[in-house]
């Protein structure tokens, strides 16, 4: 795990990521090819039926799958990502981790896992990335 100054670095890194920290989303933890981010459940993070709107769980996913393969070292693109929305969060705050699968010469995948706080998964994504350049 980083250090909380090396912490700090990532996070005013990643804070260019606007639609994911616009949206509530902050780096709670990095380590070797992880990422842990989370968010705080409102409102607008809801749709007409009450529920947390999916676009929600895979933007998350999205932001702790790109500051885990680019943290170290920045070039990874987005390939495809398949998502899996399995329950709804008991709590107002949800957890996405990103950890490595495989890192290839040119791809790479990660799964990221969404819980909420007392550990029920809520959404599962698989993520491939491309190695730029």
């Amino acid at each position: 795990m980083a250090d909380i100054e090396e912490l700090e670095k990532v996070r005013e890194i990643f804070r260019g990521d606007r639609f994911a920290t616009e949206m509530g989303a902050v780096i709670d933890e990095i380590g070797d090819h992880h990422a842990k981010c989370s968010l705080i459940i409102n409102e607008h993070h809801k749709n007409a039926m009450g529920g947390v709107m999916g676009g929600v769980y895979f933007t998350l996913a999205d932001f702790a799958f790109a500051v885990a393969s680019n943290w170290q070292k920045a070039g990874v693109v987005g390939l495809n990502c398949d998502a899996a929305f399995i329950g709804a969060p008991k709590t107002e705050r949800i957890i996405a981790e990103a950890n490595l699968v495989k890192d290839g010469r040119s791809i790479c995948t990660y799964d990221v896992k969404i819980t909420d706080e007392l550990g029920n998964i809520v959404a599962t994504v698989q993520c491939m990335g491309f190695h730029k350049g």
